[in-house]
């Protein structure tokens, strides 16, 4: 009997989650609900408890979380502090819950069943990737997502979506979904390029990934122009990616 995935894809709008087997064929229809605000810790074991009732059974679970998880537990984490999502005002007492927050045992011990936790980059990354040199996943979404793969294994994460890109703006506020809604797709889309641009020198990946909900919005000519090694895919690839998350 094939072994059963809960995967659940937790961003800063929205909480998506399947069931997939071994293969990473889905068993059931895609859920997908508004990411509840105020987040505190509690809540979002009481979010993901539902959503594992809502689906077929399973015998483990993947999340993928925003921001800084080191062995299944938050170092730092975006939106799910502030008290009305992201760009809204941090609160001190869900920084407090958040931070040091060991999520991969809470939700261990909720759902009573073993749980991989990791950044959402990195379970977007562990569906798509070849194993094939330096491969590298950019996810465009209420901000920015990224994880490094060498040979399919991953490599030690870090927040480049904290890195300053422009005087005092990260990549995260200068390439996130505000940005692209003020500026249209078509200029947005020119500052992804240049974005990737100037991450080619840093990285001279074998492959760059974009996936995430606003990669669909890089138009056509700033793809073209950014060259052969550089591939879009789907957003369901961040649910898609809870399965061969446990061989990473």
């Amino acid at each position: 009997m094939s072994l059963m995935t809960l995967s659940i894809d937790c961003g800063g709008l929205f909480l998506k989650a399947c069931v997939l087997d071994e293969s990473g064929t889905m068993h059931a229809t895609p859920i997908r609900i508004e990411t509840p605000y105020p987040l505190s810790t509690e809540k979002f074991l009481e979010t993901m408890e539902t959503i594992k009732n809502q689906l077929p059974k399973a015998d483990r679970v993947t999340i993928g979380l925003p921001g800084m998880i080191r062995n299944g537990v938050v170092v730092a984490t975006p939106h799910y502090i502030n008290e009305a999502g992201p760009h809204t005002r941090i609160s001190p007492e869900l920084k407090e819950q958040w931070w040091g927050f060991d999520v991969q045992a809470a939700i261990t011990s909720r759902l009573a069943m073993p749980a991989k936790v990791l950044n959402d980059a990195e379970v977007h990354g562990a569906g798509i990737v070849t194993g094939s040199g330096l491969e590298i996943v950019i996810t465009l979404g209420t901000g920015l997502g990224f994880a490094v793969f060498h040979g399919g294994k991953l490599s030690p994460h870090f927040e480049l979506s904290h890195a300053t890109v422009r005087r005092n703006t990260t990549y995260d506020t200068w390439i996130g979904d505000r940005e692209r809604h003020r500026m249209g797709n078509t200029f947005w889309s020119r500052r992804v390029r240049l974005m990737v641009s100037e991450l080619r020198p840093v990285f001279l990946w074998d492959r760059l990934y974009i996936g995430g909900g606003n990669s669909h919005s890089i138009q056509q000519r700033d793809l073209t122009l950014m060259g052969d090694d550089i591939v879009i895919v789907p957003n369901s690839a961040g649910v898609a990616g809870g399965v061969r998350a446990w061989q990473l």
